[in-house]
């Protein structure tokens, strides 16, 4: 069984598929009916109008309608599309048990628990008939596809025949009235236009459901004495079959497969079985744990069943409709009906070549499932799932081209899969021992090599290698080398194209697809909600791919987008131009043309061919929102100009690109303030005054016009302001054009005129205005306002703009592929906007030219110049070539070259180019690159904990690198510094970056700490040696020797950090003296110098003397004595503790300590690991740890996770050629 869709709800007690869309209605025990799409799986609609159960639904073949029949004895027919219940059907006494409309006349049939059953007229919305003869609940009750009859199933034990011939006369030719008369009496005698034509008795129970076959005259019928029958009927009798046994409860429901010559039917005993309608035996059996089955449903057109249990439905497929293929060249091989045949795409010819065996055993999906074939050897391989997987090698006679009758003897053998992985060789996967059988033509074993993983399935990967696919991930296996070559974690795949050069591989999984290269690298991957069903490169790299619904592509970097819509699944087997090769379900070749402009078109952008844009553009019918959006978002809003024809989409998009011109021509035609105001600031960007100054004008924008001939420095258009605000009587800006004028007298005289005379004085007199001053000092009398003491006065002028001009000075650069080329809008968009300001601005503003050379295009350099070659042609005979019209050649100029800047393309960042050369974390983290430092410190050492590396990253970034300042408005540049750097050296090769940590640095770190440690001073010490370590990651050093050295001082480190921790650890411990004496004795097992061993000896013996621990004190100064102590003191004490000991040689305490089992201290817990004991490992420091510590934070070097994965330090470029 092949689910393809499953719900979850109420017990479901009808089912009906829609006869085109992928639908179906499911009627549940709570009441509801749910309209759902199978193909999505999602919930479309519910119906919730009938009291009580419903259980009979059935949708019509052509109208938008269904009809549902419930425990509430009502039928209603509802409109799908109007949502909603059209009318309801009275006259059924009790529970309905099925509905059905006709497929031909305007009927429904009902059948219920009041024994009859009846048939309505949705049309006139009556009864028209009443079937009456069973004495007990009517089941079920359907139409004959074809003929007048009627099928019902009882309880009475029997299954009736009806014949309804009479009915469809009197509604073919209107009735009598004789036949009128009798139709009032109808509903209590039963009408004379139905019939029953046969009673089928043989079941011993109550019979819940009969069928007919959809073309030959069989009934099929289930029962609640568990059993199947099978009735035969002609024009006079019908009798049983056959009995179908297998069933442990009884049968709910029972019918003919549409396309299968297969019996399905569904019971309480929660199975689903499929019977073999000729042999009459059964071929499988579906079970639910916990769920009985109630209702089958078939989908009219399509080889799709439904069943409802108790906890929802399912809709399923009983076999693979997908026939299995292989293109070779120019033809495609591929299996129907029982045959190999052979199409040829150049002259679409289609051969049979070799009948193929049947398979033996009974049970479905036994089919072929994929083809392999090797052209030099016409060999084909053909996969089946038949006794666990199986496949049969046919050698095609080179005769059989056009006969095919020819009955070929195949080699068979078990395996998985099997797939041609040379000319004469081919792979067999052995899932048991989960490896690959290599096999000559003769199915004899060559080889075998096991897989490196668990491997379900191989497909072909080049000659010689295969792709292995497991649950999660895919990789490519050498089976020569016996080496991993590729590998790719994904969903489940289901299917592996190739494109034709095999530089690219497309992995199909059930709802994706993943792009990778031929190594496995991933490239991109595409996620659809409709199930992916096979795909095919074209000739550009494009990949074409269907999926129920539609034909799609996917370009290499992602942007896939719908070609065509199909009406019926299709497997593309090859691609031809615009014409796509496919297989359909039936087996059939179908041709079917694509318009490609639309891919085409993104890939010509993708790939920079702009003169393939540019002929597109020119001549095909490329346009639509979404196009225009996708031109957009890909950052080409020049190329989507040339679309559209909406003026705000121009105008957004002339924004967008920088295409002032247009812009002024389109916001002309819109004429809005919003659209005038974001022009002026797209122009000021440019420095484009002029088109400033115009939008300004437009929207009687005085203030920002103001300001705008303040920071050009038109004063004479600023004084002209100053008037044109007085005459508007608008102080606030006449103030303000004063202020920016520098114009004192003025200032005076409108503060003055606006009543603020204490203002008016102040300004006066601060500017040495005195008679004016005097003259308003007079008018205030008492109310002078003083003037602060001490202050010194400054004049307020603003300074004068380093540039009057007008527009800012713009090189003069080539156009860009599309400016110029494709467009002749916005030419004469600034021709007539000046004599655009209004009359009431007083005196007219002259707007100096805009569209100055500066701004516009070359044409006007090149037309000079084409002069003076016309005048140098002029000496020599030269005959005019007659070429063609199209050849559109480039006209150059000799000398407008120079006047010309070519605008030089980006390089590569130095930060980019140093991450891209090196796989060093310090370098990465120098480029600024934190992440992949991370990444790569957490790969190489399994660093999880970055927080003490933070401030190291920022130096080496910041030390990488040094700053110049350029002007003083401009932003500093930074200059990558680079290590080794010489004048010699080539300025387009670029080194690493110069890094501020070194390994001298950290001798003298080294140093620093033992001093310490020396003189006691243990905080300070480990601090040093912490540092070490912290710092160790980010160094880098040029040769193999030191790279040792490095890997040496991890370990020095590690071991003083782990020493004094403890030591320290033992200091904290006052009240403790058993672990005082513990961790003293561990600390003399640290590997440190020996003036530090010694005093970690002479420390140890010396706590554990004091504390009664004799013997182990006497350990302690025999290790003392051996180092041959050069302090004198020292050595004195160690005899004298020695001597003490042998005296009495006891221990007071029990310590965990043994030393003469080798052991190492665990870094967190400070207990002793002895030899053979299970430990875990720090991958940095190599700390040990005792187990329970796996995946902790290292307690030692504060960095990596214990016991992580780690391919170990990276610290030299030496480490990687």
């Amino acid at each position: 069984m092949l689910t393809k869709f499953e719900t979850k709800s109420n017990r479901v007690k009808g089912l009906s598929f829609h006869s085109k869309r992928p639908w179906i209605l499911a009627s549940l025990h709570s009441g509801v009916i749910q309209l759902w799409d199978y193909r999505m799986g999602t919930l479309i609609d519910r119906f919730d109008e009938h009291d009580g159960p419903v259980r009979g639904v059935h949708f019509h073949k052509s109208q938008p309608l269904f009809v549902s029949g419930g425990d509430d004895y009502k039928i209603k027919v509802w409109n799908y599309k109007l949502h909603r219940c059209l009318f309801t059907l009275l006259g059924h006494l009790d529970y309905i048990r099925t509905v059905q409309f006709h497929h031909e006349y305007p009927w429904i049939v009902s059948a219920s628990d009041d024994q009859t059953i009846r048939i309505w007229n949705w049309q006139s919305r009556t009864c028209i008939s009443v079937l009456t003869g069973h004495n007990h609940y009517v089941m079920c009750a359907l139409f004959h596809p074809k003929e007048d009859l009627v099928v019902s199933a009882s309880l009475d034990q029997t299954v009736r025949v009806w014949d309804i011939g009479a009915l469809r006369k009197k509604t073919v030719s209107p009735a009598d009235d004789i036949l009128r008369l009798s139709q009032m009496n109808t509903d209590f005698f039963g009408g004379v236009d139905a019939v029953v034509k046969y009673v089928l008795e043989g079941h011993d129970r109550g019979v819940n459901w009969a069928s007919f076959h959809p073309t030959l005259p069989l009934i099929v019928s289930g029962a609640d004495d568990r059993q199947v029958k099978i009735w035969r009927m002609n024009d006079t009798k019908a009798w049983e079959v056959d009995t179908l046994r297998g069933h442990m409860n009884n049968v709910s429901c029972v019918l003919f497969h549409a396309r299968q010559d297969i019996i399905v039917s569904n019971s309480e005993d929660k199975s689903i079985r499929v019977w073999d309608a000729t042999k009459r035996t059964g071929l499988q059996t579906f079970r639910r744990e916990h769920d009985r089955f109630w209702i089958l449903a078939s989908h009219p057109e399509m080889n799709l069943l439904a069943a409802g249990h108790d906890s929802g439905m399912i809709v399923f497929k009983l076999e693979r409709e997908r026939p299995a293929f292989s293109v070779s060249g120019d033809s495609l091989l591929y299996l129907k009906d029982r045959f190999l045949r052979v199409f040829e795409y150049s002259t679409q010819k289609d051969i049979q070549l070799i009948p193929i065996r049947r398979p033996g055993s009974n049970s479905l999906n036994q089919g072929p499932r994929t083809l392999s074939y090797s052209p030099t050897e016409n060999a084909a391989l053909i996969c089946s799932d038949m006794d666990g997987g199986s496949y049969e090698l046919y050698i095609i006679p080179k005769d059989s081209y056009g006969r095919g009758d020819t009955v070929q003897e195949a080699k068979r053998g078990i395996g998985g899969s099997a797939v041609f992985v040379a000319r004469n060789r081919f792979a067999v996967l052995e899932k048991s021992s989960n490896q690959v059988v290599v096999k000559n033509l003769k199915n004899d074993t060559v080889k075998k090599s096991p897989l490196p993983i668990a491997t379900d399935a191989i497909f072909y990967a080049g000659t010689g290698n295969l792709l292995c696919r497991a649950e999660d991930r895919i990789v490519i296996f050498d089976l020569q080398q016996r080496i991993v070559l590729g590998e790719l974690q994904t969903s489940f795949v289901r299917y592996i194209v190739w494109s034709h050069d095999m530089e690219s591989v497309a992995l199909l999984s059930k709802h994706s697809i993943v792009i990778a290269d031929k190594r496995l690298v991933h490239r991109c991957t595409l996620h659809e909600t409709i199930r992916v069903k096979s795909g095919a490169w074209d000739d550009n790299g494009v990949f074409i791919y269907t999926t129920l619904t539609h034909i799609k592509y996917c370009l290499p970097n992602g942007d896939s987008g719908i070609i065509k819509t199909l009406d019926v699944p299709i497997y593309i087997s090859k691609i031809y131009g615009n014409t796509i090769f496919c297989l359909d379900r039936e087996g059939k070749n179908r041709p079917i043309i694509i318009d490609s402009t639309e891919y085409i078109f993104k890939l010509s952008l993708l790939r920079k061919r702009y003169d393939q844009v540019m002929s597109m553009i020119r001549n095909s019918e490329l346009c639509g929102q979404a196009m225009i959006a996708y031109l957009q978002q890909k950052g080409f809003p020049e190329v989507a100009l040339h679309f559209v024809k909406d003026e705000r989409t121009r105008f957004n998009l002339a924004l967008e690109s920088g295409n002032i011109q247009i812009a002024v021509a389109s916001a002309k035609e819109i004429d809005e303030k919003d659209h005038w105001y974001r022009l002026g600031v797209e122009a000021l960007r440019q420095g484009n005054a002029g088109i400033v100054e115009y939008a300004y004008q437009r929207t009687k924008n005085f203030e920002r016009l103001s300001f705008l001939y303040l920071i050009t420095g038109n004063l004479e258009k600023l004084s002209k302001m100053m008037k044109i605000a007085e005459v508007k009587n608008d102080i606030m800006g006449q103030f303000h054009d004063a202020l920016y004028l520098g114009d004192i007298q003025e200032r005076v005289k409108i503060l003055e005129n606006a009543g603020h005379l204490p203002l008016a004085y102040i300004t006066a007199s601060v500017h040495g205005l005195h008679d004016v001053a005097e003259r308003l000092a007079a008018e205030l009398g008492e109310n002078v306002p003083s003037l602060p003491k001490g202050k010194s006065t400054a004049l307020l002028i603003p300074p004068k703009p380093v540039l009057c001009s007008g527009d800012w000075p713009l090189l003069m650069v080539t156009r860009g592929i599309f400016e110029g080329g494709l467009d002749n809008t916005g030419r004469g968009a600034q021709e007539d906007y000046e004599d655009a300001a209004d009359a009431d601005w007083g005196e007219a503003l002259d707007i100096s030219e805009v569209d100055n050379i500066q701004n516009g295009d070359i044409s006007m350099v090149l037309d000079e110049d084409e002069v003076h070659e016309e005048n140098e042609e002029g000496g020599w005979d030269l005959e005019d070539l007659d070429l063609p019209p199209d050849a559109d050649t480039p006209k150059t100029a000799s000398n407008a070259r120079s006047s010309l800047f070519i605008t030089p393309t980006t390089g590569m960042p130095v930060s980019q180019i140093w991450v891209q050369k090196s796989s060093i974390a310090a370098e990465h983290a120098a480029a600024g690159n934190f992440d992949t430092a991370m990444r790569l410190l957490s790969r190489q050492l399994g660093i999880r904990n970055f927080s003490p590396l933070k401030q190291l990253f920022v130096d080496l970034q910041l030390g990488s690198h040094t700053y110049l300042r350029a002007l003083s408005s401009a932003p500093v540049i930074t200059v990558a510094v680079e290590r080794g750097w010489s004048k010699s050296a080539s300025p387009n090769v670029r080194g690493p970056p110069a890094l501020v940590f070194n390994f001298s640095q950290l001798d003298e770190k080294l140093k620093a700490g033992y001093k310490a440690t020396t003189s006691g001073k243990f905080s300070e010490a480990l601090k040093l040696f912490l540092s070490i370590l912290h710092t160790i990651p980010l160094i880098v050093v040029e040769t193999r020797r030191e790279v040792d050295e490095v890997k040496e001082l991890i370990v020095i480190a590690k071991e003083y950090v782990l020493g004094l921790q403890m030591e320290l650890k033992r200091r904290e411990l006052k009240d403790d003296p058993v672990r005082q004496q513990e961790l003293a004795a561990y600390f003399t097992h640290c590997n440190l110098q020996l003036p530090h061993s010694r005093l970690a000896l002479l420390n140890a013996m010396t706590i554990c003397y004091k504390a009664g621990n004799l013997s182990t004190a006497a350990n302690f100064a025999r290790r003392l004595l051996d180092t041959n102590p050069t302090n004198e003191s020292q050595a004195r004490t160690a005899r004298q503790v020695l001597q003490a000991a042998e005296r009495n040689m006891r221990d007071v305490s029990e310590l965990n300590y043994d030393f003469r089992n080798p052991f190492v201290i665990c870094g967190a817990t400070y207990v002793p690991i002895y030899r053979g004991q299970k430990d875990v490992i720090c991958p940095y420091c190599s700390t040990h740890f005792v187990p329970s510590q796996q995946g902790q934070l290292c307690i030692v070097c504060d960095l990596a996770v214990v016991g992580a994965d780690a391919s170990g330090i990276l610290c030299s470029p030496s480490q990687t050629r």
